[in-house]
């Protein structure tokens, strides 16, 4: 009985970005299949923000084939590609206007625009974004009424969390997602991430971090950048171990991994 293949959710071959004669990302190839979770770890600057534009299809490479949910980059409408994939990070916060209430920023959600007034919305679409909100712990009538600049950094980026489900996509990524919050706000937010990643209709995920710490239980692929360099990639199990870790971080550490959670400390 031969294995059945996963469909390829993104698929990049050979591909480079070169920014003033620098190699931002060198001969990347990559293969992400329905129903796998990746992470990508890294040092600074080894390339790990520059791969997850390209998957998101906010970054033209310089050499190379980028295929995402079955287009190739190139021979697609990137408008209409864009409204397939959810993102999650810092500078998304950032573009969302401080004073929309937080129910308003989930629905804008559903057309990955910026501003409700944009499109119309349906009760139906109100109904499923304050679903979304109970799931991250914020269906209190008097937080959805509250501007998403007066949310705590936790709060906010539950609410990022449940805007990119808004649109159903079928791709999730995540730019570093817990970077600069408190402990409690941190592991609230891991385990919504982990919830998400064992959901069997859940998106694919891939999610950037500097930190083992922060991976969610629930990941199923890692993969390693160094230098612009993917070094390694493959199950988690396998890529994440205190060899690889070390070399890429050029610090010996030890890695351990307790109740699907992994923490590093240096020798």
């Amino acid at each position: 009985m031969t294995g059945v293949t996963a469909p390829v959710v993104v698929r990049l071959e050979d591909v480079s970005v070169v920014r003033n004669g620098t190699f931002l990302l060198s001969s990347v190839s990559w293969t992400i299949e329905a129903g796998q979770h990746w992470v990508l770890l890294g040092p600074n600057g080894s390339g790990k923000t520059t791969l997850l534009r390209i998957v998101g299809s906010g970054l033209w490479p310089t050499s190379g084939v980028v295929e995402i949910l079955g287009c190739r980059l190139g021979r697609v409408d990137m408008r209409q590609l864009r409204k397939r994939i959810a993102q999650i990070s810092a500078s998304m916060a950032r573009n969302l206007r401080g004073d929309q209430l937080a129910l308003d920023v989930v629905l804008t959600g559903r057309h990955a625009a910026l501003e409700t007034w944009w499109n119309e919305y349906t009760d139906d679409d109100r109904a499923e974004a304050r679903s979304l909100l109970a799931a991250v712990g914020l269906g209190d009538e008097t937080f959805l009424m509250r501007p998403f600049g007066h949310l705590s950094e936790g709060e906010r980026q539950q609410v990022l969390v449940a805007r990119a489900l808004m649109a159903t996509p079928e791709l999730l990524l995540l730019d570093e997602p817990v970077a600069g919050l408190d402990l409690g706000a941190r592991e609230h937010l891991l385990n919504r991430l982990s919830a998400l990643a064992e959901e069997v209709a859940g998106p694919p995920m891939v999610m950037v971090t500097h930190h083992v710490e922060e991976i969610p239980s629930g990941m199923t692929h890692a993969a390693l950048l160094r230098k612009g360099h993917l070094v390694a990639a493959g199950a988690i199990d396998d890529v994440l171990t205190s060899d690889r870790i070390s070399d890429v971080f050029g610090v010996e550490l030890t890695l351990r991994r307790d109740n699907g959670r992994w923490s590093a400390r240096g020798v």
